[in-house]
């Protein structure tokens, strides 16, 4: 593969951008917004000047991998990409519009992967005509810096497939776990009951936003708390998750905590938005 193409430019289409620009693919990343393009290469711009300051980079590798990196709002532009990873919100309408489109739009060859971190990968496979050629590339936040990639096989994702996925994760200096197609995949399965625990131990007055961060930092060597985490995820994105692994489960434990469907009602999604359950300026 030599051209990859990212569809959504926020916090998780511009890392997987990044990363695979570094390793020197040309990468197309394409969203509706042209706003949300230009914050995509001002992120990944301020990720390169930091990383020259570790001295992990030189100012010819930022220019090597800005160069790297097209940009475009209409997803026509990708039709001749080796693969597509699909990064954008977790909704399962739009993403399932999204393969379709892609399905049509791109060569016949072409990989289309899907960066979701808990909707099934045989159900995007199904919509498209290449069932066969869809893979799960789950990608931890913040890309550029966390090392594991989930591959996620739905029932129809051929060998070659998930062997090509796995090949180029490797490529990207990513550790690679495979999971099987079941909601919530491995992480987010363990992960999101943990913080909507953490939200239901806030909303019960047990403790506050800070002990309760403090306690799990300190008591189970996390470095960083779950109410923290939320925000840093998202609090909607969170909450879609908690979705999925309820209706797809169906077991009480997994119902989202009530004051976390507050806070996204409310707008507050954590730093994305300024506020969540804590705070941030600009």
């Amino acid at each position: 593969m030599k051209q990859i193409g990212v569809v959504g430019a926020g916090q998780m289409g511009n890392g997987i951008a990044q990363v695979a620009a570094q390793k020197g693919y040309q990468v197309i990343l394409s969203d509706i917004h042209e706003d949300a393009l230009n914050s995509a290469l001002s992120t990944i711009s301020k990720n390169c000047d930091r990383l020259i300051k570790k001295e992990k980079m030189d100012a010819a590798g930022k220019a090597a991998l800005l160069e790297n990196i097209k940009t475009t709002t209409q997803l026509t532009d990708l039709d001749q990409c080796d693969c597509v990873i699909e990064a954008a919100t977790e909704n399962v309408d739009l993403k399932l519009n999204i393969l379709k489109q892609l399905d049509e739009i791109c060569k016949t060859e072409a990989l289309l992967c899907s960066n979701t971190s808990s909707i099934s990968i045989t159900k995007m496979a199904a919509v498209t005509k290449r069932p066969a050629q869809v893979c799960g590339m789950h990608f931890m936040n913040p890309v550029p810096v966390m090392k594991l990639v989930e591959g996620i096989r739905g029932l129809q994702t051929s060998d070659d497939t998930f062997n090509k996925v796995r090949a180029f994760t490797e490529k990207l200096d990513k550790v690679f776990v495979e999971a099987n197609d079941r909601p919530g995949f491995v992480v987010n399965r363990i992960l999101m009951p943990m913080i909507n625990e953490a939200v239901f131990t806030l909303s019960e007055g047990i403790a506050n936003e800070e002990d309760i961060d403090q306690a799990m930092m300190l008591g189970t060597n996390q470095p960083m708390g779950p109410l923290a985490l939320a925000d840093l995820i998202g609090l909607d994105t969170c909450l879609a998750i908690m979705h999925v692994l309820h209706e797809g489960l169906g077991e009480s434990k997994y119902r989202p905590c009530p004051l976390l469907v507050k806070y996204v009602e409310a707008g507050w999604l954590g730093r994305k938005s300024g506020r969540g359950f804590y705070s941030y300026d600009d």
